[in-house]
């Protein structure tokens, strides 16, 4: 009877254990990252009344077996469903992270307390006042691999905190722009291109600082019939809308500069001849004797000179220099370039040889097909800023084999813009300001900039198992290695290497199931009722035994 009411005694206490169990899951039913505990029972050993014998061959007698009396039951095991995943919770936060697991292998979170490492399924975390990654629940700082700065790629070593936003982080590095293209319909009837300042082109780029200018540029026709333009450097100016061209090169009257110095920046020098008229505010008096006034001022061209001098009408159109009179250019009053040559004037018209830095734009004339750029079979020009300028520009490779040339209703779409053709090689970034952070699938975290940069920062790295049930949970969603589980190597695991994958703006949930919870607190409950009912009887036995004195 003694041997009874310990059995029962057992039974309670085993089965207060499996409610303690069944509670704390309950308890835990939202828990984020929480994995559910069992029990199991194991019988106590057994007290032997008497041994077990063999068969008697000489008394022609059979064995007997031994005679035993259990001692009741004890918790055999707990073990975690660790293995189990837990519904997935939509958040919407970047930093939350919810690790998807293939049916061979358990990945976890390595996170560090300051004194050791410790792992987790609860991927809540938020960047804390010193850019590290970190658990919301603790502050445990999130582990994984940094970047080589050498390559630019991950280095996976032994993990470390990671630090997503540092000082060195919140900026992005600028990049000069290498790569240009023109593109869009050239309309052979548009007026832009035969007018004195032709059909204007502005290429927006960058230089190694990240300071942006614009370089401006002109197509004037040549020949409509074949097809033939000239692509001309006009000028280039700075964010503030300032030249930084050489001005000493610069004529400001016509507003050119010495061809042979644009001829270095932007294609070859070229010899055109060219012919001037008066300009606004110049009118013609006398064309066969080259007599123009400007200002109630009359002035004749002096070809020895090579300007036009102050001049009255002696009476009857007869027109002599006046001694000491003024004199005026034929930059001021033509516009000639002070860089011509070989100039004449005939009839009030002015011709020149004017040298001009430019390429020469072909398209075929059967189709409108771009044909070429400066020489047959050329298809891209280069703005030599680097070799010309210096400092921290680099020199641009314009592309031009999108250009066409069809009828736009006489208006044309032609333009440039910074990038080859794919738009997104060679384009040149400003000096970029973080905007946001966000982690792929396989952990990687990068920062977006303004200036449309993306750097890889680092990796989240996980740690697998060769028996995960064997972890030690230590509280706070954590848990430890122990003898049984494996040991963690310091470096851990990239989470694709097993198939897994994470998500971003999602939480895995406990793996609670509450039926089965439910299920398991009624039997339990029975179980301690049953028991319970061992004690009574034995002690009823107990009594009756006592009674038998009186």
């Amino acid at each position: 009877m003694m041997r009874s009411m310990y059995s029962g005694v057992s039974g309670l206490k085993t089965h207060q254990t499996k409610m303690d169990v069944i509670g704390n899951n309950i308890a835990n039913v939202n828990t984020v990252g929480f994995k559910s505990s069992s029990v199991t029972f194991s019988e106590i050993m057994y007290q032997n009344l008497s041994g077990a014998s063999g068969p008697n061959a000489l008394t022609g007698t059979g064995g007997v077996n031994a005679k035993q009396i259990g001692l009741g039951v004890t918790t055999g095991s707990t073990s975690v469903n660790i293995t189990g995943p837990g519904a997935s919770q939509t958040t919407g936060r970047a930093f939350d992270i919810k690790l998807n697991d293939t049916n061979s292998a358990t990945s976890f979170f390595i996170v560090s307390n300051g004194s050791g490492t410790q792992f987790t399924r609860a991927g809540s975390f938020y960047v804390d006042g010193a850019g590290n990654l970190c658990m919301t629940s603790t502050g445990y700082n999130v582990m994984g691999w940094q970047v080589d700065p050498t390559t630019g790629d991950i280095r996976k070593d032994t993990v470390s905190a990671l630090r997503v936003m540092s000082e060195k982080n919140m900026t992005s590095a600028p990049e000069a722009t290498v790569n240009g293209r023109c593109e869009g319909v050239l309309d052979k009837n548009s007026t832009d291109v035969t007018s004195e300042a032709g059909q204007a082109m502005n290429l927006s780029f960058y230089d190694a600082l990240g300071y942006s200018y614009v370089a401006k540029f002109a197509i004037k026709e040549t020949n409509r019939d074949t097809g033939e333009y000239t692509v001309e450097l006009t000028d280039i100016l700075d964010s503030t809308n300032k030249s930084i061209l050489d001005q000493t090169k610069y004529d400001s009257v016509t507003g050119t500069y010495d061809p042979d110095y644009l001829g270095d920046i932007f294609g070859a020098v070229k010899s055109q001849t060219k012919t001037y008229t008066p300009r606004a505010g110049w009118t013609t008096v006398d064309a066969a004797n080259n007599i123009f006034e400007y200002n109630a001022t009359y002035y004749r061209y002096d070809a020895a000179a090579g300007n036009l001098v102050e001049v009255a009408d002696n009476g009857g159109g007869n027109y002599v220099q006046v001694p000491g009179g003024t004199t005026k250019t034929l930059a001021e009053a033509f516009g000639v370039s002070p860089y011509a040559t070989g100039i004449t004037m005939t009839n009030g018209v002015v011709t020149a040889n004017v040298s001009g830095a430019n390429y020469t734009l072909k398209f075929n004339p059967d189709d409108g097909v771009f044909d070429y750029i400066g020489a047959t079979g050329q298809d891209n020009v280069f703005l030599n800023l680097k070799d010309t300028l210096g400092g921290n520009f680099e020199n641009i490779d314009i592309d031009f084999t999108g250009t066409k040339w069809f009828d736009n209703g006489g208006s044309s779409t032609i333009g440039m813009d910074k990038g080859d053709v794919d738009g997104k090689t060679g384009t040149g970034k400003k000096s970029g300001d973080m905007i946001g952070v966000f982690v792929d699938t396989n952990g990687k975290i990068y920062g977006s900039y303004d200036n449309g940069n993306t750097i890889l920062l680092g990796q989240i790295a996980v740690a697998q198992f060769a028996n995960a049930m064997g972890l030690e949970k230590v509280g706070d969603n954590c848990y430890t290695t122990t003898l049984n589980s494996g040991e963690f190597d310091g470096i851990g695991v990239d989470i694709t290497a097993g198939g897994g994958t994470m998500s971003t703006g999602m939480l895995e949930m406990s793996n609670v199931d509450l039926s089965s919870e439910f299920t398991e607190m009624i039997t339990t409950q029975r179980g301690f009722q049953a028991n319970s009912r061992i004690i009574t009887v034995s002690d009823t036995l107990l009594e009756e035994l006592i009674n038998l004195k009186r």
